[in-house]
């Protein structure tokens, strides 16, 4: 997987410069700018999906999001978009796992998280345009690939395993403050976006999108679970010590030695991801947009 994204962004890299040829033939007065918004679903892979998997999704953990973006067209194939999205990603151990799947019901963790992301992308248009915007294709796919700057705030919601005075039941917690594994990470961090889309011509200068775009993270705290569990000296207040140990459910069925200091919480072998499915609508913004004209 590492190696497919490298490869697709140092392809679309490629494919921004433009042959020579094709650059004088494109005009100046072909350029345009469009500005637009877009409705999103917002999903996340990471710890606390129904496996620790790229592909693992669970649907009831989609939460809608919403942009605005700005594009710059440049060559007949190329535009560059820059973005600002806003939306919400979640995961649940007791919703993604039964208890058939012991160790995810007893370690019972949970989290939700906003995220804001600024994003600037290189847009290569599989279908040409070589004229004013009056006059591009009805239907364009395309493929994108660019850098992104997030920020995300994990909560936890108290629910269940042993609840100590002074948090109440259903109250949401902010994570990152915790430490809850002894670990200290920024919420502001880097983000590799790439994907694809279709464009669709609807008016003379309105056009209408759908597109598919993962997020790769150099981060694996989006859900705040990543390594092993610490003991609990270096929890030091009650929600440390909840959200970092004693949210886990107790029993005579729980998995001997669970979480005792050193025994997995979560897996760092890969970091967790974002993606987004959304529609768009972009209003071209042209000085002059003149058909043709027969005499």
């Amino acid at each position: 997987m590492k190696k497919d994204y490298l490869f697709f962004l140092l392809a679309a890299a490629g494919l921004g410069a433009a042959p020579a040829a094709q650059a004088q033939s494109f005009i100046k007065a072909n350029q345009y700018l469009s500005v637009g918004a877009s409705l999103s679903a917002f999903n996340y892979f990471g710890d606390l999906t129904p496996r620790v998997s790229f592909a693992s999704v669970r649907m009831a953990a989609v939460r809608p999001g919403f942009g605005f973006h700005v594009t710059q067209r440049l060559t007949p194939y190329v535009s560059v978009r820059g973005a600002l999205s806003f939306g919400r990603i979640t995961g649940s151990d007791q919703q993604a796992a039964g208890k058939e799947a012991a160790y995810r019901y007893y370690r019972n963790l949970n989290f939700t998280s906003n995220i804001q992301e600024l994003s600037v992308v290189g847009i290569f248009d599989l279908v040409p345009n070589h004229s004013q915007a009056v006059n591009r294709m009805p239907i364009v796919p395309y493929v994108f690939g660019g850098i992104a700057g997030f920020h995300f705030n994990p909560k936890g919601t108290v629910d269940g395993g042993t609840v100590p005075a002074g948090l109440k039941p259903d109250a949401q917690v902010e994570l990152q403050p915790l430490r809850t594994e002894g670990r200290y990470y920024h919420r502001a961090q880097i983000a590799i976006p790439f994907g694809a889309g279709v464009r669709m011509k609807v008016a003379k200068n309105m056009d209408v999108g759908v597109e598919l775009g993962w997020r790769k993270t150099f981060t694996d705290y989006l859900d705040d679970v990543s390594t092993t569990y610490v003991s609990m000296a270096k929890l030091s207040t009650p929600a440390a010590r909840y959200f970092g140990h004693s949210i886990t459910r107790t029993d005579q069925d729980t998995p001997a030695q669970m979480d005792v200091p050193g025994a997995l919480r979560g897996s760092s072998a890969q970091k967790d991801w974002y993606i987004t499915t959304g529609i768009s609508v972009s209003y071209i913004l042209k000085k002059q947009m003149k058909t043709n004209k027969f005499r």
